[in-house]
């Protein structure tokens, strides 16, 4: 290994043992896949955000028996001193913070290849569902080895819905984002608070009165939105679909079309998973020195080129991630992370407690796999609720947290229809 590798494995370890002891249900899932050894044989190819979170899933994976090749999910959440560290313990990484569009590509072909040199079957775990279109257009070759895989975020999951109602999608996949857990934990929570994270640490802006547009009210957008109101923030919601603006109205914040809403933004955060959310035409609209931020986990939602032909001027890097755009009539608009996801960007992404439970059930879920695969037609297929249960019921036992049983009677009332009023 390199000596400027070695020298970055040491930082890289150190924050991965950190994040480790706040994962107390993944220890106790990777004991379990160490005793049983339900991966081995097996070859995991993982497209995901090079942070400490993921190097402990993957180490569980690895105590499981499998072989592991990564490479990142976004060249802007790759973490090279993570990917350092992951490479002394024998993951396969192919992450480069900062990666053009070109190499990115190339390191998802190159864990791919890794995977294809092990012997035996193998799985895909994906974020954002690229690994997953390389397979079925420059990899075909390799269609014939995968057994099933598991997609992490609500982005990769729509497209994952459209390859199978094409008839393209050639084998089983797991919508990890069908758990309860996980919708609960990463998108509210965890999302909600490292967007909020991102945001404060690249404009160091005081969110109190001041008006936050959250574009988006599914779950990420939730959590986005109560954790700036939580700050004090006058909250705005954007939305195309009726039922979540009656419950963004519901819960007590304003539902305004884009075009009025921007005209009041000092912030705006995109969360919605879709294309175009502010566009060129947008722009005039936007106060001096308004924020654009985004939440999605690609970089659509905000028209960038647009917003780079209306600027005079551009300063790069006016604070850590934000980059000012100077407008013809002489406005600012600060734009960051490059319109990339903000919170794996600019902030840390989730915290390690977030991601304890949803890589916690990840992890069970390939291991499920392993057998399961078999029995599952090509398509997307939710979690099991079992699962599901099984990963709530360890993550409140790490917490202390203990709940009641059904009594006998209980359980026998709900099983009958015949006592009534």
């Amino acid at each position: 290994m390199p000596s400027d590798e070695t020298a970055a494995a040491s930082p890289g370890s150190a924050r991965i043992a950190y994040a480790a002891r706040a994962m107390p249900v993944l220890r106790i899932v990777a004991a379990q896949l160490a005793a049983e050894q339900s991966l081995r044989g097996l070859s995991i190819a993982a497209c995901l955000h090079v942070t400490p979170e993921t190097a402990c899933l993957l180490e569980a994976l690895q105590a499981g028996g499998a072989s592991v090749s990564l490479a990142s999910a976004n060249p802007l959440s790759a973490q090279d001193d993570v990917a350092a560290a992951l490479r002394t313990v024998g993951v396969a990484v192919h992450a480069q913070h900062g990666a053009d569009r070109r190499t990115y590509y190339a390191h998802l072909s190159a864990a791919l290849d890794d995977a294809a040199a092990a012997a035996g079957p193998l799985l895909v775990l994906d974020d954002g569902c690229d690994l997953v279109t390389t397979l079925h257009t420059t990899r075909r070759e390799l269609l014939p080895r995968v057994r099933a895989g598991v997609e992490d975020t609500s982005s990769g999951v729509v497209r994952l819905r459209q390859m199978a109602r094409d008839g393209t999608l050639a084998f089983p996949m797991i919508a990890a984002t069908s758990s309860a857990t996980a919708r609960l934990l990463e998108a509210r929570h965890g999302t909600g608070q490292s967007t909020l994270e991102a945001v404060l640490r690249a404009t160091h802006l005081l969110l109190a009165g001041r008006t936050v547009v959250v574009a988006g009210y599914g779950a990420c957008g939730r959590g986005i939105a109560e954790r700036a109101a939580g700050l004090g923030a006058v909250v705005v919601v954007t939305e195309v679909d009726p039922l979540r603006a009656l419950e963004a109205t519901l819960r007590g914040f304003r539902v305004l079309p884009m075009a009025r809403a921007l005209r009041e933004a000092d912030v705006v955060i995109t969360a919605t998973g879709n294309v175009g959310v502010v566009r060129g035409e947008h722009l005039e609209l936007l106060k001096d020195g308004a924020v654009l931020a985004n939440a999605g986990h690609f970089d659509v939602e905000i028209d960038v080129k647009a917003l780079a032909a209306a600027s005079v001027a551009t300063h790069l890097g006016v604070r850590p991630g934000a980059d000012e755009h100077v407008l013809a009539d002489g406005r600012r608009v600060l734009l960051l992370a490059a319109g990339r996801v903000v919170n794996l960007a600019v902030a840390e992404g989730h915290p390690p407690a977030v991601m304890d439970m949803a890589f916690a059930e990840q992890a069970m879920l390939l291991s499920w796999l392993a057998t399961a695969a078999a029995t599952l037609a090509r398509g997307v297929h939710p979690v099991p609720a079992t699962l599901d249960g099984r990963v709530a019921a360890l993550g409140l036992a790490a917490l202390g947290v203990e709940v009641d049983s059904l009594s006998e009677a209980q359980r026998g009332y709900l099983s009958s229809w015949q006592q009534g009023s």
